[in-house]
């Protein structure tokens, strides 16, 4: 079949849009002509969608409302009005899911996680997603009618300028949600961080349980600082608190494709390495010589952390 009206869900970061809208509407406009950004708020970024290949902009001003419940709630609206996609396109996060799981409800559309890829051909639209710890690729092909409901991987398309114009803005009221739109956003709290996010930085360099303790995760902060990469970690030392959860690395935390990631202390657990293994240049550092990291690494140091990553950060320093 012939995609051709596709809607991405979008989302923004600090007014600008997040690297996985950017990513979503780069592939989505290889697909079809008529790519539709659906963002929360009034719009104000439809510049930069524009410029990756938005040709509209449905804008929900969903104010203190849940997020998810308003603008599936607009979507439904927008649809029963007579304007129906055949594909849309959503980031596997939380808002993503949240949004996409209440709009299948609300359309009865099954929703197909997780992918990687996508392609539309004669026999139908497809999507490709990971199992098994990412060993083994499926393909799934949507039957039906659409809109398709379909959310993928960070990191699964590259992000390209189409150097379009500006979007055109359309303003998307939120119908009445009753007694689900009781709950109400009171405050949101932000975590400080400092340097690339984990997702988008060039050089990723996450530490596990090989670090012993703690305090040990400093070298992890240090030498990151030193590249001006990202810091991230195991789900093990997460679990056990020495960082918070927006550190993980791993099937349950998040997918990164750096130039450069460095495991330092990490054994290779199947979890952790679906988020890190398609990294361009990956550096492994452990004591134990069979540990399963090495099995994916383009460079092994087999020796203990605390006497490794000292001799790199004093390098980098005296150069």
């Amino acid at each position: 079949m012939a995609l051709n009206n596709i809607w991405v869900f979008a989302q923004a970061s600090n007014g600008a849009p997040t690297s996985a809208t950017l990513e979503l509407l780069t592939k989505a406009r290889s697909l079809s002509s008529n790519v539709v950004a659906i963002i929360g708020g009034d719009g104000a970024s439809a510049g930069v969608l524009g410029e990756y290949g938005a040709t509209k902009v449905y804008a929900i001003n969903h104010g203190s409302s849940l997020p998810g419940v308003a603008i599936a709630s607009a979507l439904k609206s927008v649809i029963d009005g007579g304007e129906t996609p055949d594909l849309i396109m959503f980031p596997q996060n939380y808002e993503g899911r949240d949004v996409m799981s209440r709009l299948s409800v609300k359309i009865d559309k099954t929703v197909i996680t997780n992918n990687v890829d996508i392609s539309d051909s004669g026999d139908g639209v497809t999507v490709v997603t990971p199992i098994f710890g990412g060993n083994t690729l499926v393909s799934t092909t949507f039957t039906g009618a659409g809109p398709y409901l379909a959310a993928f991987r960070p990191k699964s398309f590259a992000a390209e300028s189409a150097g379009g114009a500006a979007a055109a803005v359309t303003a998307v009221a939120v119908p009445d949600l009753g007694a689900t739109g009781a709950a109400n956003v009171t405050a949101v709290h932000v975590e400080e961080t400092s340097g690339p996010k984990l997702d988008e930085a060039d050089i990723v360099v996450s530490g596990g349980r090989g670090l012993g303790e703690s305090p040990s995760y400093a070298l992890i902060e240090e030498l990151a600082q030193l590249l001006k990469g990202a810091p991230g970690a195991s789900r093990a030392i997460v679990d056990a608190g020495w960082v918070p959860y927006s550190y993980q690395v791993g099937q349950t935390g998040k997918v990164v494709k750096p130039t450069i990631y460095i495991a330092a202390g990490i054994s290779g657990a199947t979890q952790h390495m679906v988020g890190m293994k398609g990294s361009k240049n990956i550096i492994a550092i452990n004591k134990d010589k069979e540990a399963p990291i090495f099995g994916v690494a383009d460079l092994g140091i087999v020796g203990d952390v605390h006497k490794v990553l000292p001799q790199i950060i004093a390098a980098l320093k005296g150069r």
